[in-house]
């Protein structure tokens, strides 16, 4: 039998020395792209913005635009790799410097955003907390006040359009930008039934036979009376007792709130007249609703009341943005003059 031949050419070996050649090249070529465009050149950090309209060339324009990605043709394969042209997804996405571009279409493609903090303040009315909040999530105004007076929704809560302000306890909240104008106000109907579960909050409420609303109301008032946190549980046993003796409140907040004017610094007899249902000077009780979100301090203030006999207060004339407590109405008014004198001096007629 014939022995094999197991000697290669010299032609073979160079046509196999040549496409090994090749390989490599071919390979080095792609390891250099891969390598050279697998992080995002910026060298600050930028959010993209995606909405539910967004297309996947919409995407990669944005992306281009922003300088995060420098090869398209790389990201578009390493995109249909991860099939994510068919499953963009909205939302807020934070893209770092250097980040991986795989991490970035993984976070693109799974929908793992970047939440925005949103700052619940004391906001004195629904339109202007509209207002600052649409401003940082997708959601417009209009969108969000159509929610807050929503009868159903707000029915849901145990609130109705008046008291609305009262679902919202003053806090910063991270939420995903493109959440609903629905979505935002049932979390923030979780975190308000969170913060009444703690430190007894609902018990206080049920001995002082109020609500959790009606004491949402009082604090705010107490929240306009006065800053010092010292002193609001005075100024709120000052109110707890008009209540229950079935004064008038005759609280000057309700006013501003009423004539819609906050920058008044003396309320006159023009203003005590007008005909509003918040006009605490006209109207016994607690006005419809809360006259701004008061501060957690103000409604722990109401909560945990001083227990005393005054049944007035006035701005103390040093203008230090404390208060005289009274007892009786004639010691009230010795107290109430010596203040307008100082506002005579300081020459505050409004």
């Amino acid at each position: 039998m014939a022995k094999a031949n197991n000697k290669i050419s010299k032609k073979q070996l160079l046509i196999g020395l040549a496409i090994l050649a090749a390989v490599v090249v071919g390979l080095s070529v792609i390891i250099y792209n891969f390598y050279k465009h697998n992080n995002v050149p910026i060298t600050e950090e930028y959010y993209l913005y995606i909405h539910e309209d967004t297309t996947y060339t919409d995407v990669v324009d944005s992306l281009k635009v922003h300088g995060c990605i420098v090869d398209s043709a790389f990201f578009n394969w390493l995109a249909n790799r991860k099939d994510y042209p068919q499953n963009v997804k909205p939302g807020r996405y934070k893209i770092a410097p250097n980040m991986p571009i795989n991490t970035l279409l993984n976070n693109l493609r799974a929908g793992n955003q970047e939440p925005m903090r949103v700052v619940i303040g004391k906001f004195r009315s629904k339109e202007k907390m509209a207002q600052l909040i649409s401003r940082k999530l997708e959601f417009d105004s209009a969108d969000f006040m159509k929610a807050l007076n929503n009868d159903a929704l707000l029915d849901s809560f145990g609130l109705v359009k008046e008291n609305a302000l009262a679902l919202f306890i003053p806090n910063t909240y991270e939420v995903y930008w493109n959440v609903t104008p629905e979505d935002f106000l049932w979390r923030m109907y979780k975190e308000k039934e969170r913060f009444w579960d703690k430190k007894g909050r609902c018990e206080k409420a049920d001995r002082m036979n109020m609500t959790e609303t009606e004491v949402m109301i009082l604090a705010s008032i107490v929240d306009e009376e006065t800053n010092q946190n010292d002193e609001k549980p005075l100024v709120a046993s000052v109110y707890l007792n008009r209540l229950r003796k079935g004064y008038l409140l005759q609280a000057d907040p309700t006013v501003r709130f009423a004539i819609q004017n906050f920058d008044i610094k003396r309320v006159l007899n023009k203003h005590l007249k007008y005909d509003s249902p918040y006009n605490t000077y006209m109207y016994k009780g607690l006005p419809p609703g809360p006259i701004c979100i008061p501060s957690i301090a103000s409604i722990d203030a109401v909560l945990e009341n001083k227990q005393t006999d005054y049944m007035f207060f006035c701005a103390k004339e040093d203008f230090s943005g404390y208060h005289n407590f009274a007892v009786t109405h004639a010691e009230h008014v010795r107290n109430a003059r010596k203040f307008q004198k100082a506002l005579n001096e300081r020459k505050i007629f409004e």
